[in-house]
């Protein structure tokens, strides 16, 4: 078992856990559930409700609405979850999540596993804070139906002034929306049309060109690493080797 809780606005806690016999009696959380299983199966009562979770389904269960929980097979199940305050899902979603909680959706999926992989970690919280918003969004269609069109590119170029202005100390995409008077999701999918890459992506692009001319004029790789906003030095060199092709140190001798 692993239980965290993440430096990221809408996420209260990670919870990763293997179970074979434990069952949980029925009770309820102040924020949703959003649950995928990895190994094995999972049946539980929700509103006095049977259902079923397996993979590669992903599943919802809303807030201060009683369920339980248990293995449905023999080997038990491994599981991952994010407990997600209501400023991501309303609770008005709570009807329609509690008939439909379950969505098989493999970009759902896919999203969810893309986001546990970012909280894996530190230093990958705007980016966390772009996929959970995301993933509000998708869950959001599903119960009931598209959110607006995103606004108009100036939305992007306002959200890529602020990125700039923060670069080193990092900016949070829900203080990003804000200030901007937008949603996340919004402003994660006008970005990203405008510029053809994700608001994290180019907050990582900008602390590594930032990294670069340091390192030319000659400071050391950890002292670069936290001028430019990266958690450390570790951070610095993946996300440095993953644009160039080449380590901190290896260019900083060229």
């Amino acid at each position: 078992m692993r239980a965290w809780a993440p430096a990221v606005p809408g996420i209260v806690e990670v919870f990763h856990a293997r179970f074979t016999d434990h069952a949980y009696p029925e009770h309820a959380h102040d924020t949703w559930t959003l649950l995928v299983v990895d190994e094995g199966a999972i049946r539980y009562d929700l509103d006095r409700h049977e259902h079923g979770a397996l993979r590669p389904g992903v599943t919802l269960l809303p807030p201060h609405v009683a369920h339980t929980g248990r293995a449905a097979t023999a080997d038990g199940f491994r599981k991952r979850v994010l407990y997600v305050d209501t400023g991501v899902l309303p609770e008005s979603l709570t009807a329609a999540s509690v008939a439909t909680p379950s969505f098989p959706d493999p970009l759902l999926r896919t999203r969810v596993d893309q986001l546990h992989r970012v909280l894996d970690g530190p230093g990958g919280e705007l980016a966390a804070e772009s996929r959970l918003a995301l993933v509000g969004d998708r869950i959001r269609r599903h119960l009931r139906g598209p959110a607006p069109d995103p606004p108009p590119a100036r939305l992007a170029a306002d959200l890529r002034d602020l990125l700039d202005a923060h670069t080193v100390e990092g900016l949070a995409l829900r203080d990003a929306a804000a200030a901007l008077h937008a949603h996340p999701t919004h402003l994660v999918r006008a970005f990203t049309r405008a510029y053809g890459l994700p608001p994290h992506r180019y907050l990582t692009g900008r602390r590594v060109e930032a990294a670069r001319r340091r390192l030319l004029d000659g400071e050391p790789v950890a002292a670069v690493a936290a001028a430019v906003g990266f958690h450390d030095q570790s951070h610095l060199h993946r996300h440095f080797t993953r644009l160039l092709g080449v380590t901190p140190a290896r260019y900083a001798r060229s």
